[in-house]
């Protein structure tokens, strides 16, 4: 048989290119689900301090906190529209700790923490929950400019944002990155496409993260897509792409930064996948997950999640135990108590200042009507 015939039967092999898709992908683990290292080299080259590592589990105990606490505030109706992100602190946090105040992010609904630790004051996200114009206000406490572009509720459309910033800095030859988080839902949208293979044409400075988290609202990953693994999506337009064991923090921690010098270097962009779980609801209006998943399902995630093997790690190292743990929380609880007030004392808009914030110049008709409402005190 000739070698051309051998080929042709491999090209012609459908089931064995499904196969050859599921294997193609392993994923990147360092820190096991006991809390133990799995790949000793691994960790070396992270190159994680010992500051590093407490500044990482300080981010993902801050995340948690605000979870727990936007959800009450939610419940109280003194908060508006809230997506929890239980279960996916080391997606976020220790991933976007590879990052630095230069690179843009473009986040999705689900990813106020990864602003708030560029410097984005608490009271501002809280908001943005609400509507507010100056939750749309990204600059810090002492009115620095932040990086972060406002958390896209049109489903994989920041992708297609973080490839024009990435092109933009690419051709201003910056050290500089656009990076941008969706869902395993973001990636069935047109956006999610659109942005990945734009960038990968012009080797846009991004980076690009799908936080497989189960379900797009209550509809499981496993009907959205055929493909075995959603890092294959980022093959088809030419991008280097990884799976990466979502709950593990050194390992995003790891994937982020070797990512982010690769697309900062000028060479393109890459895609990563990260298998994590959402715990709690979509969001707080009025998702009931237990119509779509069971109990014992998110029991089970919950065993998995990122803070207790990272808590296991950093014992053992001797860097971490349950009294700093427990001072950091009351810390983070103390400035968000604060935050609230201030953000309670934010004067409420008027019917007036949302017809001034729809257009920089506001058209004959809305000037009348913002005459009108403004002769009512309204």
């Amino acid at each position: 048989m000739s070698d051309i015939t051998v080929t042709n039967e491999k090209i012609l092999d459908f089931s064995g290119q499904l196969t050859l898709q599921d294997e193609t992908f392993p994923t990147l683990q360092i820190l096991n689900q006991a809390g133990e290292i799995m790949d000793q080299a691994g960790l070396e080259r992270a190159n994680l301090s010992s500051e590093d590592l407490v500044q990482i589990m300080q981010r993902m105990l801050l995340s948690r906190q605000l979870d727990i606490r936007s959800t009450k505030l939610a419940k109280q109706g003194r908060f508006g529209f809230f997506a929890p992100t239980a279960g996916q602190e080391a997606s976020q946090m220790a991933s976007s700790y590879a990052f630095n105040d230069e690179d843009w992010l473009m986040p999705g609904y689900r990813d106020i923490p990864q602003i708030i630790v560029k410097g984005w004051p608490i009271w501002k996200a809280i908001l943005w929950s609400r509507g507010h114009v100056l939750g749309n206000v990204f600059t810090t406490a002492d009115d620095q400019p932040v990086n972060a572009w406002m958390p896209q509720i049109i489903i994989g459309a920041q992708y297609v944002e973080a490839a024009g910033i990435g092109l933009g800095l690419k051709k201003r030859q910056k050290d500089a990155v656009a990076y941008a988080y969706t869902g395993d839902g973001g990636s069935s949208q047109g956006d999610f496409y659109e942005g990945v293979n734009f960038a990968g044409a012009y080797h846009a400075n991004a980076v690009f993260f799908i936080q497989n988290n189960g379900y797009a609202i209550s509809t499981p990953r496993g009907l959205q897509t055929a493909a075995p693994h959603l890092a294959a999506k980022g093959w088809a337009a030419g991008v280097p792409s990884l799976v990466v064991d979502g709950n593990d923090p050194i390992a995003m921690y790891l994937a982020a930064k070797e990512a982010r010098q690769w697309a900062a270097s000028g060479k393109g962009p890459v895609l990563i996948e990260t298998l994590t779980d959402r715990l709690e609801p979509h969001s707080t209006a009025g998702d009931d997950p237990l119509r779509y998943r069971t109990q014992d399902e998110i029991d089970t995630w919950w065993q998995k999640e990122p803070l207790i093997r990272m808590r296991k790690f950093m014992t053992d190292q001797g860097i971490w135990d349950e009294e700093k743990e427990a001072a950091y929380i009351a810390e983070v609880n103390a400035l968000i108590d604060e935050q609230i007030k201030i953000t309670d004392n934010v004067p409420k808009q008027k019917i007036s200042d949302f017809i001034k914030n729809t257009l920089a110049v506001p058209s004959y008709a809305m000037t009348e009507q913002i005459e009108k409402f403004e002769s009512e005190g309204k």
